[in-house]
């Protein structure tokens, strides 16, 4: 079959993969730091970074390096070996946290966080303690146990009877304190709510979350999948929130530690650190050489390039020009984490969907890629290694599809 009479990448999609998600008509082929190139050869700002995954933007030299080395070295090997890319970089991120306990890894963020519920049972398992409270806005996965998890009637949709055990409520301490009894197992919250909008939790109230737990003797788990790794200018996403002494039992991770290879991981404090035992708890492919080399790389570069100090002071940059734009109601979040929510923008003839996707739409026909959070909310998520002309830029392109006269 001449090249002319293959079928689009598009095409093929729609004949050979299960629509899961609304995909923009948009087919990515290569990239280079915060830009990416489509079929068409035409150039777009990534203020996406595959969802807050891509870390160090895209094709870093450092991250192929340590994928080519270890990849002609030792790709793979069960976890019933050692291997000394994954201890390392479990004392790494140990160090990071800065308290006593111990690593699990895993693939994803889902599976992160359902390490997270087996932990929470195990715990209360005796005593009759198996129920997670959850706060409404959040988002902890697609999984059953993660559906469940989540406070966003949306992704609960089709998926009944939810799975026992799971409890949602406002995030309000009142709420909180109200549904804590007797089956209550551990309380579970993201630092900074992503998907539900980019919504800091304050100082305030994770502190009295711990306390409430302690009170209680009930865990605290912090989900920060997407918000953890340095995202918010913060090796910890809690820190970013003003409270670094609000210290959870378990903290799950994913998307940016591995920089693009997949790789999730949750750590637990002692003395709830070996409550998962031999036989309690496994996977095949997590801790691979392959993706602690990554995740190594991606601390090494962090570090090195003082990539935390970039977050912060790019995204007070960012922060501070979204918030004088036409139309803008809130700028919110920490770091290279951004909310900006729009009050209003009326649709163009033949527009459909909420205020943000039209918005997400447009800034892909500007140039710009960023991520829808909730009806009127788009997340600005460049790498952390963005500079500053180019948050100028995205600023610039932003400013430009706000202010059109058109609407």
């Amino acid at each position: 079959m001449s090249e002319s009479l293959q079928p689009s990448t598009a095409e093929l999609y729609a004949r050979h993969v299960i629509a899961t998600y609304a995909r923009f008509p948009l087919s990515l082929v290569r990239g280079e730091g915060a830009w990416v190139w489509d079929e068409e050869d035409r150039v777009y700002l990534d203020f996406t970074s595959g969802i807050a995954v891509n870390t160090l933007g895209h094709s870093h030299p450092a991250l192929q390096n340590a994928l080519a080395t270890q990849a002609a070295t030792l790709i793979h090997v069960s976890n019933l070996f050692l291997n000394r890319p994954q201890a390392e970089l479990a004392a790494r991120i140990g160090a990071m946290v800065g308290t006593p306990g111990k690593i699990f890894f895993c693939n994803s963020g889902a599976e992160a966080n359902e390490g997270l519920y087996k932990l929470a049972r195990k715990h209360g398992s005796g005593r009759g303690r198996h129920e997670i409270i959850s706060l409404d806005g959040s988002f902890h996965g697609r999984t059953l146990g993660g559906i469940a998890a989540t406070g966003q009637l949306k992704v609960k949709l089709g998926f009944g009877p939810p799975l026992d055990g799971f409890l949602n409520v406002p995030a309000r301490l009142e709420c909180v304190a109200q549904a804590v009894g007797a089956r209550t197992a551990a309380v579970m919250v993201e630092p900074i709510q992503g998907e539900g909008g980019v919504r800091p939790l304050s100082a305030d109230f994770l502190r009295a979350l711990r306390a409430l737990c302690d009170e209680h003797g009930i865990l605290l788990f912090y989900d920060e999948v997407q918000c953890g790794f340095g995202r918010t200018g913060h090796w910890c996403g809690w820190h970013a929130t003003g409270a670094p002494d609000a210290l959870p039992d378990a903290v799950s991770w994913a998307k940016g530690i591995g920089g693009g290879f997949p790789l999730g991981a949750f750590w637990v404090r002692e003395p709830f650190d070996d409550l998962l035992g031999p036989g309690t708890h496994g996977t095949t492919y997590g801790g691979s050489p392959l993706a602690c080399a990554a995740a190594k790389a991606v601390f090494d570069t962090i570090e090195k390039e003082d990539l935390l100090a970039n977050a912060r002071e790019r995204g007070a940059q960012l922060a501070a020009a979204a918030g004088k734009m036409p139309r803008v109601r809130e700028v919110r979040g920490a770091g290279l984490l951004l909310g900006v929510e729009v009050q209003d923008l009326p649709p163009l003839e033949g527009e459909e969907g909420t205020v943000a996707l039209r918005l997400t739409k447009r800034l892909i026909k500007a140039g710009l890629l960023v991520v829808p959070a909730g009806e009127q909310t788009i997340r600005l998520l460049p790498p952390l290694n963005v500079t500053a002309s180019e948050c100028e830029e995205a600023a610039e392109i932003l400013h430009g599809v706000l202010a059109d006269r058109r609407v």
